[in-house]
Parts: C-alpha cells; structure tokens; sequence
C-alpha cells in the first residue's frame, strides 16, 4: 500500500489537486507537496519529472504531475498520466488517517473533472 497526501482543494474551476505522495515502503520526504499547495507548479513539475526518472510510473508520482498538468491548463498532457495510471495496477493509497482509495478512483475523479471542465467552456 502507498501512502498518499491527497489534498482536495478548492480551485476553480479544477478541485482536484493531489500533493505528493510516499511509498509506505520509503522514507522519502513527499516530492511537491510544499510547492503543488503554493501554487508553484513550475517546481513542483520539475521535481515530479525528475523522481519519476528515478521511479517511472509510481502512480502517486504520475497523479501529482497530472495534477499540475491540470492546474496549468494541459488537459491533454494530465488525461495522458490519468490514463497511464489507469492503465496499471490499482494501488491503495492512504488519503487521511483511516481513509484510503485506489489510484484508480483517484485517475478517474481527475478525468471526470477535466471532461467536466471541458465541457463547461
């Protein structure tokens, strides 16, 4: 099981930003969290970009770039790394203490959103 922060922030017109995420099986810090919530997605892709050369398709790493990738107006880009999520295992992910949901319910609340956000231009 991996162990995800999964913020749910009010953004208009996207809601759906997911900070970084740990594997349960790492001591490593959240990649982007800090920066993804201050709204700094240049870095927080470039370090996402660069832990997923370390750990491709780590679907906390991939649901994080699709995130920023939403939030900087690439739907196209984010629907890619949704899909890629979907696509592979389902993992679990611990959202809060007591909570979980698989990368796949997470992928595809991220596709509803932006197809949702399409449709309303």
């Amino acid at each position: 099981m991996r162990l995800a922060l999964i913020h749910l922030v009010a953004a208009a017109p996207l809601a759906f930003v997911a900070a970084p995420a740990v594997a349960q099986d790492s001591m490593m810090q959240p990649v982007s969290s800090e920066a993804i919530m201050a709204g700094k997605y240049a870095k927080a892709e470039h370090d996402l970009l660069a832990e997923l050369r370390i750990h491709p398709g780590r679907p906390e790493l991939l649901l994080n770039l699709a995130a920023v990738y939403s939030q900087t107006n690439r739907p196209d880009e984010a629907r890619a790394l949704y899909q890629r999520v979907l696509s592979q295992d389902d993992v679990l992910m611990d959202l809060a203490v007591n909570k979980t949901v698989g990368s796949h319910a997470i992928a595809r609340t991220g596709l509803d959103r932006l197809n949702t956000r399409m449709t309303a231009r």
